[in-house]
């Protein structure tokens, strides 16, 4: 039995830097959006009736820009990519309720829902796989 893992190709790699910068590209702007509409991003959260909603706009930055350009330089990548998607998901109840809205928006408010739960695996599979040899990891 070969307990040796088979190392990655360069087209693993290549894909795996793709897929990092195709992820990042969600979070970094709109870490970005939140930090220059902070006033904005609180009211949005505090319209959630989620409680303190300046620590929470300051964390979804901090996850969102600080995190997102971890996952798109690939530094700490596992530990990034787990943040991001338990971060995703647990956004998506509060912000993506589709359960709990009018019939009227139910329907894109259940396909951002599901929109988040498919970037969740995405950065899942990081978590598993890791970021490829195209990455700060890697050096």
């Amino acid at each position: 039995m070969n307990t040796h893992p088979i190392p990655p190709s360069p087209a693993q790699d290549a894909l795996a830097l793709v897929g990092r910068i195709l992820i990042a590209v969600l979070f970094i702007p709109a870490g970005f959006g939140k930090l220059t509409g902070f006033a904005g991003t609180v009211g949005y959260i505090g319209s959630a009736g989620l409680p303190l909603p300046q620590v929470g706009a300051a964390l979804a930055i901090v996850v969102e820009l600080g995190l997102g350009l971890a996952l798109l330089v690939g530094f700490k990548t596992r530990l990034a990519a787990l943040v991001l998607a338990v971060f995703t998901l647990a956004a998506s109840f509060f912000f993506h309720n589709y359960w709990a809205v009018p019939a009227d928006k139910a329907m894109v408010q259940q396909l951002m829902f599901m929109k988040n739960v498919a970037i969740a695996g995405g950065l899942l599979a990081f978590v598993a796989f890791g970021a490829g040899r195209f990455s700060v990891d890697r050096r």
